[in-house]
């Protein structure tokens, strides 16, 4: 075994940075103004391949050390914050299957860039899909690599903002954001469950470290009570993440964003992150045989409903979304059965596997000219219960959407009327202006409530003085304030240059001090 791991300290945290700041290059890049053209995806380009095939280097890298030497564990570089009696630690988790899982997920990232280059040239949103394929590969990392859960928070965080951004891709499109809404609201009910599960981490063991967790499993201190309320949260997490049961209906909606950001997040990478959690979690639950029957009855029963919803789908994103489902249901179903390093495996193989069935979708239906609908099998046909069910996703979809998107949207509509009918009338902010309204040089200057009442008086006789300007005798009041605006217009000219600046400001500071 090595025992001096500083090459770990520098490299792990360099993996999720250079996405980073790829991120931030390109959001640079566009706000420079030069992001325009076949010239500005160049530049896109180049960075974002670059630094996706540096991330891969370097985690290849790792992964020959690590063969060569052992896994370091857990590392930390550093303390993130403290609060009180609590310590967070900026720390990683470096054994054989996060290296394993942060490699595929680079080498996924990787092939998507360059797919997407090709795939996306002189889309308008092009600068838009790679700085958010920066930000969410960045996240992705974190998740993998994480040696704590409120890290792995962090970069969950940053996926599910990601995903919504390209959920949303074609905003102009009504569907494009309501999908994307409905998507980013049954996503937040598993942060709320992640976030129950780090407060009872905190409060009962004090960390949220994964190697901490493993440890109090054999402490005295171990409390199955304890356990089964914070596996309950980061389990809500898991399953609303993964898109399984009762979450599942997010994830079809979410095929609204372009192919290569389906192929990584839902096909691939995003979709795995709450098995990944499961599989974070294996000594604890290890000790929970009730929560692991749970669990494995849920992937069970989510496999089973996508595999019938994914037989009546007519088109190829919809058959590939529920075939993913469906594998993830029976990853979900490994881990019930205690079956972790089955899952693990099975999460890596099928990473790789579709993604590059996802990315091969546009070439094959090109190739192949699919001009006729999809037909559900016999045995299916015959069932007109079960085929009406299966086409109607089960229902789940409109319960999804009454209990979930529709309510947010009248909370929001609420809130938009009061900002209008109570807010506005306090502040004094004039009301909308209707078509009705006189909109000619004499109208009315109204205000509400005392701040609008002075606006309004003080408006009225800044109107009064400029049309006794523009319209009175008096040239020579319009010539003087003519040559007072030259005269400023030469000052600014003056004080762009930087000799004159220097003046100026050492002038203000003398007259300061």
């Amino acid at each position: 075994m090595l025992h001096d791991h500083s090459l770990f300290f520098f490299l792990i945290p360099v993996v999720p940075l250079l996405s980073l700041l790829a991120a931030f290059a390109i959001a640079l890049h566009v706000l420079s103004g030069k992001a325009v053209g076949d010239e500005g995806e160049t530049l896109t380009t180049r960075i974002s391949t670059t630094v996706a095939g540096i991330v891969l280097l370097l985690l290849l890298f790792c992964d020959v050390v690590v063969l060569l030497t052992g896994a370091p564990g857990l590392i930390t570089i550093g303390q993130w914050f403290a609060s009180s009696e609590f310590v967070f630690p900026l720390s990683f988790a470096i054994d054989g299957a996060s290296l394993a899982l942060a490699t595929g997920v680079a080498f996924i990232g990787w092939v998507t860039i360059r797919f997407s280059v090709h795939y996306l040239h002189r889309e308008a949103g092009f600068q838009r899909f790679f700085l958010v394929l920066g930000l969410f590969l960045c996240g992705m990392q974190v998740v993998v690599l994480a040696g704590n859960g409120l890290l792995a928070f962090v970069g969950w965080e940053f996926c599910g903002v990601s995903s919504y951004l390209l959920i949303g891709y074609a905003y102009e499109r009504p569907t494009a954001t309501d999908n994307a809404l409905f998507a980013f609201v049954a996503n937040r009910i598993g942060d709320a469950g992640f976030l129950m599960g780090l407060f009872v981490a905190l409060t009962a063991i004090g960390t949220t470290d994964w190697h901490s967790l493993a440890l109090w499993v054999a402490a005295p201190t171990f409390d199955k009570v304890t356990a089964r309320l914070m596996v309950l949260g980061f389990l809500i997490a898991a399953l609303a993440k993964s898109a399984q049961l009762p979450f599942v209906s997010w994830i079809a909606r979410a095929l609204e964003g372009p192919t290569p950001s389906s192929a990584i997040f839902y096909g691939a990478v995003m979709v795995h992150a709450g098995v990944w959690l499961v599989i974070r979690l294996e000594p604890v639950l290890t000790q929970l045989p009730d929560i692991l029957r749970w669990i494995a009855g849920i992937g069970l029963l989510t496999a089973v409903y996508a595999w019938i919803v994914g037989l009546v789908q007519t088109d190829v994103k919809s058959v590939m979304m529920f075939a993913t489902t469906t594998q993830v249901g029976l990853m979900f179903f490994e881990c019930g059965m205690g079956w972790f390093t089955v899952a693990t495996w099975h999460l890596g193989l099928h990473a790789l596997w579709r993604s590059w069935q996802f990315l091969m979708i546009p070439s094959y239906m090109h190739l192949v000219g699919v001009s006729e609908a999809l037909a559900a099998p016999a045995w299916l046909a015959r069932r007109q219960g079960l085929w009406t069910a299966a086409l109607q996703r089960f229902w789940l979809d409109a319960v999804a959407l009454a209990l979930l998107a529709r309510p947010l949207v009248r909370i929001g509509y609420d809130l938009r009327d009061f900002d209008t009918e109570v807010v506005a009338r306090i502040i004094g902010m004039r009301q909308r202006t209707t078509a009705s309204d006189d909109l000619s040089g004499d109208a009315i200057i109204r205000g509400y409530g005392a701040a609008g009442g002075l606006l309004a008086w003080c408006a009225r006789h800044f109107q009064s003085f400029e049309r006794w300007l523009i319209l009175g005798d008096n040239a020579w009041l319009r010539q003087v304030l003519r040559e007072t605006g030259v005269i400023f217009l030469v000052v600014e000219e003056l004080l762009e240059q930087p000799r004159y600046l220097l003046m100026f400001v050492v002038a203000t500071l003398a007259v300061v001090i």
